[in-house]
């Protein structure tokens, strides 16, 4: 039997089981483990992981651990000043993302601030695997086993369960404030919208609706028709105080 101590960071503490509920502790193992395998044997999915030291060496996910090894665990940071390894990708801007299937109000409010979602209540774990890898799509979910899958590079594991909080969660976590561009795509496939004349579809139109609206987008992938009325409102105000509490500039809402 081999033992390694653990020293995790603060921010994933949260993660760990009860019996493991401090930022220092022995782990015994038997035979060649990789670092990754020994991390997620803990709870924590590898896409969770920033950095990892041996003593005073930084190394990725395959390297094999020994007996007596002092291992440090760094979670995701925005500006990670530090000179070692860094085994999790920044996103410049525009990210995509790939959500599970228990993720659809997030799924309808990200797509709200403009951001491409893949996204179906039908999708099965190894169609999100097979999206996230051949798209180059980060993939969230709150289902830790999905994240450990090894082909699984980019993704995040959503700590909140109500959707509000998951989408100011997830602004913050990947600091999302330049690459939000609110009512662009179509809430229920996502494709972008485009301007449509009013007149193209008059005959669509409820007698209020046309009456007191003059400006309409359309999805040319599911046909629907997009206004600026009461809901639009309603949004608007909804996203405002989604950004207020992320602490991000609001002019290009107003």
């Amino acid at each position: 039997m081999k033992t390694a101590t653990f020293f995790i960071h603060n921010g994933l503490l949260n993660l760990l089981p009860k019996k493991h509920k401090y930022s220092k502790f022995n782990y015994c193992f038997s035979g060649n483990q990789t670092v990754k395998h020994l991390i997620e044997s803990l709870g924590i999915p590898h896409t969770e992981i920033d950095q990892i030291r041996v003593g005073d060496r930084y190394v990725g996910f395959n390297y094999i651990v020994y007996n007596e090894d002092i291992i440090y665990i760094f979670p995701y940071r925005i500006n990670n000043s530090s000179f070692g390894m860094v085994l999790q990708k920044r996103w410049s801007s525009n990210p995509k993302f790939v959500l599970d299937n228990h993720l659809g109000k997030l799924a309808k409010y990200l797509r709200m601030l403009g951001l491409d979602i893949s996204y179906s209540n039908k999708f099965q774990d190894e169609e999100l695997v097979k999206i996230a890898h051949s798209e180059d799509r980060l993939l969230l979910s709150r289902d830790r086993r999905l994240l450990m899958h090894k082909i699984i590079k980019n993704a995040y594991l959503i700590r909140n369960t109500i959707p509000k909080r998951q989408l100011i969660e997830v602004i913050e976590r990947f600091n999302l404030s330049l690459s939000l561009h609110p009512f662009q795509r179509c809430l229920n496939c996502n494709q972008k919208l485009e301007d449509i004349q009013k007149e193209e579809i008059i005959g669509r139109l409820l007698p209020l609706t046309k009456r007191y609206y003059n400006e309409f987008r359309i999805c040319y992938n599911c046909d629907q028709v997009y206004w600026k009325g009461s809901h639009y409102v309603k949004m608007t105000t909804f996203l405002k105080n989604i950004i207020t509490e992320c602490k991000v500039e609001d002019e290009q809402f107003l």
